[in-house]
């Protein structure tokens, strides 16, 4: 559907959590799969990540949406120094959960929102420290029991049951550790002239 910029928006990602926090600012979008290599570079801090992958996203989907505003997001946590990945099997969510009992992580979440006919995009990564309360084995295997968050960086949905694990948060969008800073994409969005709400 055709927006006040006449130009549709595009979300460069096939995340279910993404999908389902766009759909909040009621603004009718389209889904891309973007396919990026998601490697760090060397020396790259976890921000610089996030913010590089979002905008690749991004790009990857301008080939096909050559007038569209596309929205690209990448998130990237670590713990003291160590990459915390999408685990995808139980045996890595149980050590990702192990490292975090008692320590806390930073979860870096970038969004861009890229005019693909003008090649100008905006990125803005939020970060999010959450603190880990002590959690010991027979706990993450009950966590993971009711919820396998093989699919999370962290191996916990701080949106589901996963916030039980979880003593504190520091974040300037709540949005953001689930996927999407909604927030910050929400001035985006209004820097190129759609309106939210």
């Amino acid at each position: 559907m055709e927006q006040k910029t006449g130009s549709p928006l595009v979300l460069a990602s096939t995340s279910s959590y993404r999908r389902a926090l766009l759909q909040r600012l009621l603004i009718p979008f389209t889904v891309f799969s973007p396919q990026v290599d998601e490697s760090p570079a060397p020396g790259e801090t976890a921000a610089a990540t996030a913010a590089r992958l979002s905008l690749l996203k991004a790009q990857a989907a301008a080939r096909t949406f050559r007038a569209h505003l596309i929205i690209g997001s990448d998130q990237v946590a670590e713990c003291e120094g160590v990459r915390l990945d999408k685990p995808l099997a139980h045996a890595a969510a149980v050590q990702q959960l192990r490292l975090l009992s008692g320590r806390s992580a930073v979860f870096h979440t970038a969004v861009t929102l890229l005019e693909s006919a003008r090649t100008r995009a905006q990125t803005e990564v939020v970060a999010t420290r959450v603190r880990f309360r002590h959690i010991d084995d027979g706990q993450i295997e009950r966590y993971l029991g009711k919820e396998p968050a093989y699919d999370c960086a962290g191996s916990a949905k701080s949106e589901g049951l996963g916030i039980a694990l979880i003593e504190a948060m520091e974040t300037a969008d709540p949005t953001a550790l689930i996927g999407l800073p909604l927030i910050a994409l929400s001035q985006m969005l209004r820097n190129v002239g759609i309106e939210v709400p």
